[in-house]
């Protein structure tokens, strides 16, 4: 779970903190350079401002388990532009990855980053795929993408708790709940077990959602 920054302070050391306020004066920094220079359409994908540095750097000066927080403060404080993100994401490590799919449902990039997401879900890192079905993917995975997303969680050992919105998007799919079915066929027909969480997505897609209730 991200942290706030009165939870950061509260746990970080004295040269963490203080090198956690000087990163996030240049993200803000950047944020207003570049509403001034350009309406904040963002900086070229050949850009790479300062706070980008510290970005990297978050998990050696705030240490590893504040990683995920730090780098999601420094996205948000930078109001992070497209070409930030992708950049961060393409040329970063895992955790680096991670902590850009987290944050993307606070940047307001609407369905742009999507590449993202799609990305991630290509890969077998429970990491990624868990942070790839976020509020953000809940948000803008259209219904095909969505379903297979739920397969890919199911399919690498990914939680369905970690897919955000779950109960709401997998209800009374018909479509979702034909291939639970089927991938259930398929783990029995090899002999393996069915994970109880098919089950519960299934359960989902099975209910028939309520009928709206009219306005008097």
């Amino acid at each position: 779970m991200l942290k706030s920054r009165k939870e950061l302070d509260a746990e970080l050391d004295n040269a963490a903190r203080a090198w956690l306020d000087g990163a996030l004066a240049e993200a803000a920094h950047d944020a207003t350079a570049r509403a001034q220079a350009d309406g904040g359409a963002g900086t070229t994908p050949y850009a790479s401002p300062p706070w980008e540095l510290r970005y990297a750097a978050a998990g050696r000066h705030c240490g590893p388990a504040h990683a995920d927080s730090v780098r999601s403060l420094l996205l948000i404080e930078a109001r992070a532009p497209l070409p930030s993100v992708t950049r961060l994401y393409e040329q970063g490590t895992a955790a680096e990855r991670r902590a850009v799919l987290l944050t993307l449902g606070r940047l307001g990039l609407g369905d742009r980053a999507l590449p993202l997401v799609e990305d991630a879900l290509r890969t077998n890192d429970t990491r990624l795929v868990a942070a790839a079905v976020g509020p953000y993917a809940a948000a803008h995975l259209d219904p095909h993408a969505w379903r297979h997303a739920v397969l890919k969680c199911l399919f690498t050992g990914v939680p369905v708790d970690a897919v955000a919105r779950l109960g709401e998007r997998a209800r009374g799919d018909a479509e979702l709940a034909r291939m639970l079915r089927d991938f259930a066929a398929e783990r029995t027909a090899a002999g393996r077990d069915v994970p109880a969480d098919l089950r519960t997505a299934l359960a989902l897609a099975l209910t028939t959602p309520a009928a709206p209730t009219e306005e008097s």
